[in-house]
């Protein structure tokens, strides 16, 4: 038996890439994936319109959907709502197209890096949040005999491009090595909109870092819309293929 995966990310319904849209959604109906996986940035603005569009868009998928929320997921013009309660459209969202998934040759455990504000400018960033990561590695340390891999699902990449420069995510180093050291295969995220695929280190220990692209019309860098297909089997290495959509 093997677990296959559609791992998108930064759909950004409002700025959405409807022919890269068009594409993943033939794509799932032609190969029927055990799940597709979004890592965050689901809409532009926050808009009650644009997590209408996601609803629309994740619920015709026809398989199971599980969803992590992105920096651009919390209100943009309604600043209460972003303080007081900055998840409740996301929650929304999730309550009817979302779901736990778990197989036989894979479990996935959620990651927030998200956070309503911080002590820089531009708030788009990561930041690790104690409570976040404790709840993360606490769920990692139940499953530390289950012999299934075990993703961690984060909208932020919880490392820099490059090992010796500035980490924008805060708090991503330290988040890296305690994930690594409580048994993560891997990280599945989002939000740079460039495709990823590495093993990095910290504190002596090594994990995957798995990143999908975009599917919006936000390209940066050059990098064209892109998913991922991840194959999992127990006993074996994990597969990341990377698709490319011609923009």
């Amino acid at each position: 038996m093997t677990t296959r995966l559609f791992h998108i990310s930064d759909v950004h319904f409002g700025v959405e890439n409807r022919a890269a849209l068009a594409e993943v959604a033939r794509a799932v109906a032609a190969e029927q994936p055990d799940a597709v996986i979004c890592t965050g940035d689901l809409t532009q603005r926050a808009k009650h319109s644009e997590y209408a569009a996601a609803r629309a868009w994740f619920a015709g998928l026809g398989v199971p959907v599980v969803l992590q929320p992105g920096n651009h997921d919390m209100p943009y013009y309604n600043p209460w709502e972003r303080f007081a309660d900055p998840f409740r459209r996301y929650r929304a969202l999730d309550a009817a197209v979302g779901r736990a998934f778990a197989s036989e040759d894979v479990v996935l455990v959620p990651f927030l890096t998200t956070v309503p504000a911080q002590w820089r400018f531009p708030w788009s960033d990561g930041v690790v949040k104690a409570p976040a990561l404790a709840q993360t590695v606490a769920a990692l340390q139940d499953l530390k005999d289950d012999p299934r891999h075990k993703l961690v699902l984060a909208h932020h990449p919880l490392l820099g491009p490059h090992d010796e420069g500035k980490n924008p995510t805060i708090g991503g180093d330290a988040a890296f090595a305690a994930l690594a050291a409580a048994g993560a295969d891997a990280v599945l995220s989002g939000h740079v909109h460039v495709p990823l695929d590495e093993v990095r280190s910290r504190g002596g220990h090594a994990m995957r870092m798995i990143g999908a692209g975009t599917l919006s019309t936000r390209l940066r860098h050059g990098a064209p819309p892109s998913y991922r297909v991840i194959t999992a089997a127990r006993g074996q290495s994990l597969t990341s293929e990377l698709r490319v959509i011609a923009a």
